[in-house]
């Protein structure tokens, strides 16, 4: 048996080396941030002085303020900061007399507690109101000048926007028709209209960055559809093309000329949607003439069209709309042709929904309420004109995509189908010139354009289901 001698293991060193109450490195140091959170190391920096901006004195003088009229008697604190920041916006020079950020020098006898805690011995805080004095210095953050600086993009520049090849084969596959003058596509649902600084897949910017072709100046919007409303949408390629287009949009006595052609084609110009809506209108046909007004709500953040007093005293505009029904009722829905013959906002919704009483399916906007009635109490299915029942089959090996009719949560089934434009590119020549009688080298092509855009894939499975299988 070994014996081991204790005289030779170091066992009082071994001892307090292994021993737990042991002081730690004296380069670690533990800190508490201020969300109670502990760490190694040593403490963060305090924060850094703020860096101020001095004005220049106050002059003395019986107009302090130059280019007034008439010389103010007093001169407040935020008067002077404002005339010397007459580029930064009012609210911005407010709002650092507000959070107390703003100084002006005193005197070794006004040094307070306030200037001790703030480290500026020699600056006091001072409010907006205060008076002027001749060789009175203000101080205040830089922060306010700037405030000079604005966005750089209020909307999305072309330039700054660079479409891939995939996109821009999207993009060409949405073109139905395309001359010298204007582009017709077939816009999808879900995708905006005009952009801005959050939007980026907007049509006329996309439009603009991928359909030149060639030209100086992308294709501009002539009218606009919702962002979920899918159909045709015209774009003029030239600014002449354009404007007349514009007008002929916004009325149809803004456009007429001269030429007894063009204003013959103006006459029948036209645009008809199909939308799917819940219920059946009580007269099988007929017009809408029913004032449209706007409302806003959440303090001006979001508005609401709604239909106008009768008296007009709420900025009233006239909205016309011809309507047709094209079906039966199929699961508590039905059908209808609409012809708008003013272009207000939203102006198909609205009518469907309050002056129809018949929301639009999948308009939850307008039709939030009918919506929930229509889920749980369905309607039965009959012919309005005889009353007779009618016995819906679902088809077989149709695939049921989300948002047609039988979806939960179905998309808006409204669509541009239909759209006769006068032919502009007989009356424009290559360089803007207008040509009452037509251009000579075009002279026999048509007066008119007329355009038909298949439907969705969601409003064409809705369809077929409701349109196509009845026993």
């Amino acid at each position: 048996m070994l014996r081991r001698r204790l005289g030779t293991w170091p066992w009082p060193a071994a001892r307090r080396g292994l021993s737990r109450l042991a002081p730690p490195a004296p380069a670690a140091v533990v800190r508490v941030d201020s969300n109670n959170v502990a760490r190694l190391g040593a403490p963060k920096p305090g924060p850094r002085p703020r860096q101020l901006l001095s004005l220049p004195p106050f002059p003395a003088g019986a107009d302090p303020l130059p280019g007034r009229n008439v010389a103010p008697r007093r001169v407040t604190a935020v008067s002077w900061v404002k005339h010397c920041f007459a580029d930064v916006p009012q609210e911005v020079v407010q709002a650092h007399f507000n959070k107390r950020q703003v100084y002006t020098e005193c005197s070794d006898q006004e040094v307070s507690a306030e200037s001790i805690w703030c480290r500026k011995h020699h600056l006091k805080k001072i409010k907006h109101s205060e008076v002027m004095e001749p060789g009175m210095r203000i101080h205040l953050p830089v922060s306010v000048a700037e405030a000079e600086i604005k966005k750089r993009y209020e909307t999305i520049p072309t330039a700054t926007l660079h479409p891939n090849r995939d996109e821009i084969e999207y993009l060409k596959r949405l073109v139905i028709y395309k001359d010298s003058a204007i582009l017709v596509l077939n816009k999808p649902p879900k995708v905006p209209m005009k952009g801005n600084l959050p939007v980026h897949n907007s049509m006329d910017v996309l439009a603009a960055a991928a359909l030149s072709y060639g030209n100086e100046e992308g294709p501009k919007l002539v009218h606009r559809l919702d962002r979920d409303t899918s159909g045709l949408l015209l774009m003029g390629r030239t600014r002449e093309s354009f404007t007349r287009l514009h007008w002929l949009f916004t009325s149809i006595k803004l456009a007429r000329t001269a030429s007894q052609a063009w204003n013959a084609a103006c006459e029948s110009y036209l645009q008809r949607y199909w939308a799917l809506v819940i219920g059946t209108p009580t007269e099988s046909e007929g017009i809408i003439s029913a004032p449209l007004t706007k409302v806003l709500l959440d303090d001006g953040k979001a508005e609401r069209v709604i239909l106008a007093h009768p008296s007009g005293i709420d900025g009233a505009q006239e909205a016309v709309t011809e309507y047709r029904v094209m079906g039966p009722t199929i699961n508590g829905c039905s059908w209808i042709e609409l012809r708008p013959l003013t272009g207000r906002k939203h102006q198909l919704r609205v009518h469907c929904a309050e002056a129809l009483g018949t929301p639009i399916v999948g308009d939850y906007k307008y039709g939030w309420f009918v919506h929930q009635r229509w889920k749980q109490n369905p309607q039965p299915d009959f012919e309005p004109f005889t009353g007779e029942p009618y016995k819906l089959r679902r088809p077989e090996g149709l695939e049921v995509q989300k948002g047609s009719v039988l979806s939960k949560v179905p998309l808006l089934h409204l669509h541009c189908r239909e759209m006769v434009v006068p032919n502009i590119a007989k009356f424009l020549s290559n360089t803007g010139e207008w040509h009452d009688n037509g251009t000579p080298w075009s002279k026999e092509k048509p007066n008119l354009l007329r355009f038909i855009a298949p439907l969705p894939a969601h409003m064409k499975i809705s369809w077929n289901i409701m349109s196509s299988y009845l026993v």
